[in-house]
């Protein structure tokens, strides 16, 4: 019982904190009021049927005592995902425009944030997220938007940028191909590009940014799937 107990509040903290990646990705603020962790114990030290009767006693009322605020923790939870559905029916078509796919298959290769680079050894910030596979491989659009540019763009290589409006863009560079032009529209999950080795490059890649109003942002938060 102790073990399932347990076991349930990891599973709602679990939930608590994918529910906060959906409303980072459709740009929604958390409800008020949720339940991040609990006020509750952590695993018993001793068995209930090896302790004297007393210490039984006070084992089980804790025990009911969690089930309670477990309880508790569910309905908000519950409450604050029916808020989140609503939020997200309301606002379709501007949900369409976030990015919330992995753009390519392959092997994260570099991830975003502070790095040693590749070429020089140097500490640098590394602005996005590299997904190593072979050359040809399909790059796809991560959310619904116009193609803004297409072309090389210094040691990115050749580079597709999406604008999804409200601030939001999305780069994909190093291709080796690119299957869509300026002012073109796109949906998510549309083939726009092949991955390539163009740039600074160690080997076939694609280089995929996030940037909200100019600012790069990590990738990876922008992953559902």
């Amino acid at each position: 019982f102790t073990e399932d107990i347990n076991d349930l509040k990891a599973s709602l903290t679990e939930l608590g904190a994918f529910e906060r990646r959906i409303r980072l990705v459709a740009g929604l603020e958390p409800e008020a009021g949720q339940m991040d962790a609990f006020g509750v114990g952590g695993p018993m030290l001793e068995r209930p049927e090896t302790a004297n009767f007393g210490l039984r006693s006070g084992l089980l009322r804790e025990m009911h005592a969690q089930m309670d605020e477990i309880d508790t923790a569910a309905a908000v939870r519950a409450e604050s995902l029916d808020g989140l559905m609503a939020a997200i029916r309301s606002n379709r078509n501007l949900l369409a425009g976030k990015p919330s796919i992995r753009p390519t298959e392959g092997i994260v290769s570099s991830t975003f944030g502070d790095r040693q680079c590749p070429f020089t050894g140097l500490p640098e910030f590394h602005g996005g997220l590299d997904i190593a596979n072979h050359k040809g491989t399909p790059v796809i659009a991560t959310a619904d938007g116009v193609i803004s540019f297409v072309g090389p763009k210094g040691p990115l290589g050749n580079m597709i940028a999406i604008n999804h409006g409200h601030g939001v863009v999305t780069r994909y560079a190093h291709i080796e191909t690119a299957l869509k032009k300026p002012g073109d529209r796109v949906s998510r999950g549309d083939v726009i590009a092949q991955m390539g080795n163009t740039g600074r490059s160690t080997g076939p890649h694609l280089h995929y940014e996030v940037r909200v109003n100019g600012v790069a942002v990590n990738p990876k938060d922008y992953i559902m799937n």
